[in-house]
């Protein structure tokens, strides 16, 4: 084998496939050459940005990507030694969406890994600082400032039942990014919200409002998508934290209007004398 360079008439090329090889007059395509002397060899270019467009597309659906293999069937030597006229027949390219769509999974499935792998020591360091922030009473203080909202949220539960205690930490919770610890103690608040459900299966005006609020996102340090761009070598990865905020606040203003709308409505209305009907009984 040795290095040659394959130069290729623009014309020659346009005329054969149909299309223009992107790049002048002439296209210059370095290759490893393999010839015999009974007339039969092989090629094997390396495809790159020099390479016509038309030959990147079938590079990245070859077997070896990027690297088109080809049999030469003829070549005529010229006046100068080191130049031959060749004709040249590639290796058969088939399934190319096929190929394409999984070297796709591959490469993205890699990039996944390195995303994931980079998280851990990120989301390791936050919400070791979240839990010194819990410690030192950041949850409790947040508690205290959210229980007035709170009686305004929520009229129909009383401010000294367990289900009130279990919100607010949720809440707080998720305003800090501790999205892990807030998981249970939402699940802890709708149980006890239930309990104050006179017709079990069937949500209550508290508990929509609280699944509008807990599902909103409402968060001060967006822990985990910090953590993503950081992973994913972000120059600036809390940049988002002043968008997060007031797109969180949006969002749960949002639902929270929803929430007392739709309670409003006669359905629901005659749903809620019902209930409250068959408390007094």
């Amino acid at each position: 084998p040795q290095e040659a360079t394959l130069v290729i008439s623009s014309a020659r090329f346009e005329s054969f496939y149909g299309e223009s090889p992107d790049h002048g007059e002439t296209v210059f395509q370095p290759s490893a050459v393999t010839l015999f002397r009974s007339g039969n060899g092989t090629i094997v270019l390396h495809i790159g940005d020099r390479s016509p467009k038309l030959w990147r597309e079938m590079g990245r659906a070859a077997i070896t990507k990027d690297q088109l293999n080809g049999k030469i069937v003829s070549f005529t030597r010229g006046t100068d030694e080191k130049m031959m006229k060749i004709a040249i027949v590639f290796e058969p390219i088939t399934f190319v969406r096929i190929k394409q769509v999984t070297q796709a999974a591959l490469d993205y499935a890699a990039t996944a890994v390195n995303i994931a792998i980079g998280l851990i020591g990120i989301m390791a360091l936050w919400l070791g600082i979240m839990r010194v922030a819990d410690s030192a009473g950041a949850i409790t203080f947040l508690a205290r400032l959210l229980r007035p909202i709170m009686k305004f949220l929520f009229p129909d539960v009383p401010m000294d039942h367990p289900a009130v205690g279990s919100m607010i930490m949720n809440i707080s919770a998720n305003m800090l990014g501790l999205s892990n610890a807030a998981t249970p103690l939402g699940l802890k608040a709708m149980e006890e919200l239930d309990k104050l459900n006179p017709k079990k299966g069937v949500a209550t005006n508290a508990m929509c409002t609280f699944l509008a609020i807990n599902t909103a996102g409402l968060m001060l340090v967006p822990v985990t998508a910090i953590a993503v761009r950081a992973a994913a070598g972000s120059a600036n990865p809390t940049i988002i934290v002043g968008t997060t905020i007031v797109g969180g606040l949006c969002s749960t203003t949002v639902g929270i209007i929803a929430s007392k709308l739709l309670q409003r409505l006669p359905l629901f209305k005659k749903e809620l004398e019902i209930r409250k009907e068959s408390k007094r009984q």
